[in-house]
């Protein structure tokens, strides 16, 4: 059961990084955003992702919500690094690890929060 746990947590995570790309998208057509903004408005989305899903994972563990938020992390990161090397051929460089690093810590940070908000019954 605890595989059912991470994968709400992928889910809480991945459904608004969908929903904000589309939105995203449907600003860019229109050129009502600039390209230089938009590039931190998605850095924004996505860590704002993780750290929501970082927190659902911190309410549903018991203790070392840190450790929590790393491991859900890690899969994303997996997640996305599979898709940025395979589909588009792109490999690591300082920009991308940085990028993860950001993406790390936000899970990590939300999951920390998430431990402290559980609800006591």
């Amino acid at each position: 059961m605890k595989f059912l746990k991470y994968l709400k947590s992928l889910i809480y995570i991945l459904v608004p990084i969908l929903v904000f790309t589309l939105f995203l998208s449907l600003i860019s057509y229109w050129n009502l955003i600039p390209s230089g903004i938009m590039n931190y408005i998605k850095l924004f989305i996505v860590a704002l992702s993780m750290f929501i899903g970082g927190i659902y994972i911190g309410r549903e563990a018991s203790k070392r919500g840190w450790l929590e938020g790393i491991k859900v992390g890690l899969e994303v990161i997996f997640l996305l690094f599979l898709i940025s090397y395979l589909a588009f051929d792109q490999g690591i460089s300082l920009k991308t690890m940085i990028y993860y690093l950001i993406l790390l810590s936000s899970s990590m940070l939300g999951s920390m929060m998430g431990i402290n908000k559980k609800k006591t019954t």
